[in-house]
């Protein structure tokens, strides 16, 4: 049986590459140095999309693909997949939710942890000889016992708050509805006034049109001088310009961001503070995470072309 034409829009680690490419036809988009003539080229070939989450794939893209019938994203964010274009077509989505959960979900308590601490500063303070010439690292703030705020409380923030319980921490949450299994913590349904009873706010939203910006000026200012934002969501669900204006007035104490608008080329504005601790964007950056990531990529296009119904359909 001939292989599948697939269109691979970002690279993969090689562990993934390799199956991938006994499975499919595979056209490395990335690798293209004129991208619209590579696409006008192979478009008509393709009948299904492999991307990432940040990359997805734009209604130019799918429209360059008139025989596609599948997307598949490496992530548990697919915003970047134009649904209304596939909508259009019949194209179906697949996402990776479930297997980067937890690791996503320590990764947030993580740099919670380690902001909170000062862990990062501390560490410097060893190696240069501070610890030494100048005695002990100045007192930073503890993380047990405080009040922390989920802002969705979908398969990661429910993992977040689980971590939390076990720092015995006063734990609320907003979503569009309270949560059957979120029994012992509290439910507030306005995101200002869940920041206004919150120490850490972690951001754990999808995101869509309507989550954009949820986290505004207002929410920002709520969380107050002493609050810590913490996103391990999509970028677009902060107000970028009022969080840095937040930051650099002291409006806000501190936030701790694994996304950003335009990353790899953030802000340079993040970069001269100091109450910020900066990741990039690898919440589901493990050996074992992303193998489970990619083996999910090829299995939802296997089942697709196999017309198997989907492990994980978004559309």
């Amino acid at each position: 049986m001939q292989r599948p034409h697939i269109l691979q829009v970002g690279p993969y680690p090689a562990w993934d590459e390799e199956p991938l490419n006994e499975a499919f036809r595979v056209h490395r988009y990335f690798e293209a140095a004129d991208k619209p003539s590579f696409l006008a080229e192979v478009g008509p070939l393709v009948r299904g999309i492999a991307t990432r989450g940040e990359l997805g794939a734009n209604r130019a893209m799918i429209e360059a693909c008139p025989s596609l019938e599948v997307v598949s994203v490496y992530g548990v964010g697919f915003d970047a997949v134009d649904l209304a274009a596939c909508r259009e077509r019949g194209v179906r989505v697949t996402n990776t939710p479930d297997v980067l959960t937890n690791d996503v979900a320590d990764l947030g308590v993580a740099m919670m942890l380690c902001l909170s601490r000062g862990m990062i500063g501390a560490e410097r303070w060893v190696r240069d000889g501070s610890w030494a010439a100048r005695g002990l690292y100045p007192l930073k703030r503890r993380v047990w016992g405080r009040r922390a705020g989920v802002l969705g409380l979908g398969r990661i923030g429910y993992e977040v708050a689980k971590r939390l319980a076990g720092f015995g921490m006063d734990i609320a949450y907003s979503d569009v509805a309270p949560k059957d299994f979120a029994s012992g913590w509290e439910f507030v349904a306005d995101p200002v006034a869940l920041a206004g009873r919150s120490d850490f706010l972690f951001v754990t939203l999808a995101a869509s049109a309507a989550t954009r910006h949820i986290v505004n000026k207002d929410v920002i200012a709520a969380l107050g001088e002493e609050g810590m934002l913490i996103n391990i969501s999509r970028a677009s669900n902060i107000d970028e310009e009022a969080l840095l204006d937040a930051l650099e007035t002291n409006v806000l104490g501190s936030a701790a961001l694994d996304v950003f608008e335009g990353e790899p080329k953030l802000n340079p504005r993040f970069l001269a503070l100091d109450n910020v601790l900066l990741q990039p964007h690898h919440a589901s950056g493990t050996v074992e995470t992303r193998k489970a990531m990619g083996k999910l990529v090829r299995d939802n296009l296997a089942a697709h072309f196999a017309g198997q119904p989907l492990l994980t359909p978004v559309l």
